[in-house]
C-alpha cells in the first residue's frame, strides 16, 4: 500500500467536512471530482494496472465529467497519465481504473457491477444504498454532509486495497 501522508487526509477530511447546505442545494460536482482524485492516493490497484494510462469513466452524462476533466488535466497517479472518458450504461465492457456512476444512471449500477465483477474497477456510486448493490465508494448526505459509504467486501472482491486512513472517512457497508 503506498503511503499516505496527513496533508493529504487532512484535505480529504476538510471536503468531506464541506457542507453548508449541501442536500438543499444542487450537487457540487467539483467537490466529487477533487475527492474522486483523491481517491487515486489511497486505493492501490494491481500491479498490472499501473502502465498505461489511468482511465477514469464517467457512466452517462453526468456533470461530473467537465469538472473531474478539468481537475484531472496534467495530472498523473505515479507515472500514469490521468484521461476522463464518458461511457455508456448499456456498455458490454468497462476498460477504467475507476468507473462513477451518477444518479440518474443508478438503475444500471448492479447490471455494470456484475458485468466487471473480480475486475480490478473502482466503482464508485452517489444514491441511497448502492453500496449495498455493488459500488465500491457512495457518496450520500447526512445531515447536510457528505458523507462516503464503503463496501470494502466489494473493494476486496475487486483486487483493491484501500488504506486505512479512507476507511477511517467512511461508513463500512457489510
Amino acid at each position: 500500500m503506498r503511503d499516505t501522508t496527513w496533508p493529504i487526509c487532512i484535505s480529504v477530511l476538510s471536503l468531506l467536512s464541506f457542507s453548508i447546505s449541501y442536500a438543499q442545494r444542487e450537487t457540487d460536482y467539483k467537490v466529487h471530482a477533487n475527492i474522486i482524485y483523491r481517491f487515486t492516493k489511497y486505493i492501490d490497484w494491481p500491479a498490472d494496472r499501473k502502465s498505461g494510462d489511468f482511465i477514469i469513466g464517467i457512466v452517462g452524462d453526468s456533470p461530473l465529467f467537465e469538472d473531474l476533466k478539468s481537475l484531472t488535466a496534467n495530472k498523473t497517479v505515479g507515472n500514469q497519465k490521468i484521461i476522463v472518458i464518458k461511457m455508456s450504461p448499456s456498455a458490454n465492457s468497462y476498460n477504467c481504473h475507476i468507473l462513477f456512476i451518477g444518479e440518474e444512471e443508478s438503475s444500471s449500477l448492479r447490471r455494470i457491477a456484475n458485468l466487471t465483477s473480480g475486475a480490478p474497477i473502482l466503482i464508485v456510486s452517489e444514491s441511497e444504498g448502492l453500496a449495498r448493490k455493488g459500488a465500491c465508494i457512495n457518496f450520500i448526505t447526512v445531515d447536510e454532509r457528505l458523507k462516503l459509504e464503503i463496501n470494502k467486501g466489494s473493494l476486496e472482491k475487486r483486487n483493491l486495497l484501500i488504506a486505512s486512513e479512507l476507511l477511517e472517512l467512511g461508513t463500512i457497508i457489510p
